[in-house]
């Protein structure tokens, strides 16, 4: 009997704790307006989100990837990674038409997947802007360091040493200071902050055409078919493609984290005018200036000057050396120096409303949700985030660390577009009563129960094929890593995988799709969330070991807080009471409209006791 007992109480704490896991973020029935200022219009917001992706990449990253690893056919490598981010973007835009909240990845997949899988995209998002963050104030301190022939570094280096192997070589007391500032600034206002970034994002865009219309006058297109008995030894075969397809799809890889960053526009749906609207807009229109300017950028740099000759660390300045522009040279670098400033501004903008997005729903301290009367700012979540990575730019060597930035943002980028393809087939009043046989299932792999709605039996095949879609991926990037792709084994062993994959992708597409009518659509689906999915897992396994490492130990951190505080503390308990109270209200309402008050009286004492029993036992689930 004990026993019995004991398997009834474990089988009803695990019901219990999945029923915590799955509940879904709704709109509390006695929710207020947020109290953030809706301030940012459609041109801050795709200045926030250009300023935030077009900072030192564009300086640095083309030169890096020609260097050594793409050649010329670094433009090819910037339009893929242009393409595989446009997918991602188009995903979240739509989502952020769905769901006009703060707080990005995080409460979309609230929204549609479940607190669980929220926290931990959540919990990603701070670590991938901490690390953002001070990546990028250590950037914008070694660039001024540069501008003076490194005469801080050296006596810092020299007074102040730091023999720690984890840790930088010095205090960098720049950065530290900068990053405060910055935390302070955002703390004073949304809309002051926004116009800097508008400032610091025009300053840089002129600096970048700039450089192209110099550039461009400097071009020789000569330096995109150089002979190969021209090329020194170690790069490559010479012309456009030096490196071969291998070296652009590797290039394409890198060039794809110069494009992270465009998702802060998703965070200010609590901030954005019309945030339905013009948020899918600003994504959109952001990544169209960012790959234009990429992709000129790059083509400008690599016809200035031979591939092999790039300077990896500056190769704007080392190109116009080349060319005796030197007025040009000092002009280029001061515009990197305001686009340093943008990133950092891009950079920390989404942390404090992920911080308060997470607090204000009590799944970490909601402390971190109050807004400041006067400057309507979450004031705590800005500050927090400013001493956070202020401390890691102050003490840490980020070489290391900077896949971690990616390996977040990845995840975040296909968590919402399962939500995509999850959402796109399934509506709110679904048809439950579905014979669900075999000879009825393998009929519907091919909708041959002639569907036209979403019901549970083809929402159930969709969100099995998403999960079938994502592990024959994880397949084919195992296979394409264990396997010479060259070799015959290689080849068919990766083909009879990608068949079945868009064999997944056709019965996806074949269910019927909700009827739910947004002001912004992904086209093409299931195709092009699938292709996210697909491009996002195989550049997650290009990451190293160590980086999987530290990116596990971060979750694991995370999940100690969310087990001891958010799992209990979580404001959906009291969201989910309220629509049960109230939807026990209506229907109060609704037989003392039907029937005499007196004659109704008896029944519905018991009716409304056997709800309230019901009310309890949720609680008591909830507690448990």
């Amino acid at each position: 009997m004990a026993s019995q007992n004991q398997l009834l109480h474990r089988t009803f704490s695990m019901a219990a704790l999945w029923r915590a896991f799955s509940r879904r973020k709704t709109d509390d029935v006695h929710e207020s307006e947020s109290q953030l200022a809706r301030v940012l219009n459609l041109f801050d917001l795709t200045a926030l989100g250009v300023g935030s992706t077009l900072g030192l990449g564009v300086y640095v990253l083309a030169g890096s990837v020609a260097y050594n690893i793409a050649g010329p056919a670094v433009t090819i490598s910037f339009l893929i990674a242009a393409l595989a981010s446009a997918f991602a973007g188009i995903c979240y835009a739509e989502f952020a038409a769905r769901v006009p909240k703060a707080g990005s990845a995080y409460v979309y997949s609230y929204v549609t997947i479940g607190e669980f899988v929220a926290f931990t995209i959540g919990w990603n998002l701070i670590l991938e802007y901490v690390i953002g963050t001070a990546s990028v104030a250590r950037g914008l301190s070694g660039y001024f360091d540069s501008l003076i022939n490194g005469t801080m570094s050296a006596a810092l280096r020299e007074h102040l040493p730091i023999k720690v192997s984890f840790l930088g070589d010095y205090p960098d007391f720049l950065s530290f200071g900068m990053i405060l500032l910055l935390a302070a600034l955002l703390a004073f206002g949304v809309k002051e902050s926004s116009f800097l970034n508008n400032i610091f994002t025009c300053v840089n865009l002129v600096t970048i055409g700039i450089v192209l219309v110099a550039g461009a006058i400097n071009a020789n297109p000569d330096n995109w078919r150089i002979p190969e008995s021209e090329v020194p030894p170690g790069f490559g075969s010479g012309g456009f493609m030096p490196f071969g397809i291998a070296g652009v799809m590797a290039g394409a890889a890198k060039c794809f984290y110069g494009f992270v960053g465009f998702d802060c526009i998703a965070t200010t749906g609590e901030e954005a005018i019309n945030p339905k609207r013009n948020i899918p807009l600003a994504i959109v229109i952001s990544l169209i200036i960012i790959f234009l300017s990429y992709f000129g950028v790059s083509t400008v740099l690599t016809m200035m000057l031979p591939y092999y000759l790039q300077d990896k660390e500056a190769p704007f300045p080392a190109a116009f050396d080349a060319v005796n522009w030197y007025t040009i040279k000092w002009i280029v670098t001061i515009g990197a120096v305001f686009a340093l400033c943008t990133s950092l501004l891009g950079a920390m903008f989404p942390l404090p409303r992920i911080l308060y997005a997470m607090g204000n729903d009590g799944i970490l301290f909601k402390k971190l949700s109050l807004v400041n009367n006067y400057t309507q700012t979450p004031l705590l979540a800005t500050i927090v985030s400013g001493i956070f990575a202020s401390i890691m730019a102050l003490l840490f060597d980020l070489d290391q660390l900077i896949d971690m930035m990616s390996i977040g943002t990845l995840l975040a980028y296909t968590i919402v577009a399962i939500c995509v393809l999850v959402l796109r087939y399934q509506d709110e009043g679904m048809i439950k009563e579905v014979t669900v046989r075999l000879p009825t299932v393998l009929k519907q792999f091919y909708n041959g129960n002639s569907f036209n709605k979403p019901n549970t039996l083809t929402s159930g095949i969709t969100k099995i094929g998403i999960v079938v879609f994502a592990l024959f991926t994880l397949l084919w990037c195992g296979l394409e890593r264990a396997f010479d792709i060259s070799s015959a084994s290689g080849i068919i062993s990766l083909s009879i995988v990608g068949l079945v994959l868009i064999v997944i992708c056709v019965v996806i597409g074949l269910q019927p799709v909700s009827g739910i009518e947004l002001t912004f659509q992904v086209p093409m689906v299931p195709f092009i969330p699938c292709l996210s999915v697909f491009v996002n897992l195989y550049l997650m396994f290009q990451l190293d070991l160590y980086t999987w490492i530290r990116f596990l130990i971060w979750i694991i951190i995370g999940y100690i807080i969310y087990f001891a505080y958010g799992l209990r503390h979580s404001t959906q308990i009291q969201r989910n009471r309220n629509h049960a109270e109230a939807a026990a209200n209506a229907m109060q309402q609704q037989h003392l409209e039907q029937h005499d008050n007196r004659a109704f009286e008896p029944d519905w004492k018991l009716e409304n006791g056997s709800m309230k029993k019901e009310l309890e036992s949720e609680a008591y689930v909830e507690k448990l």
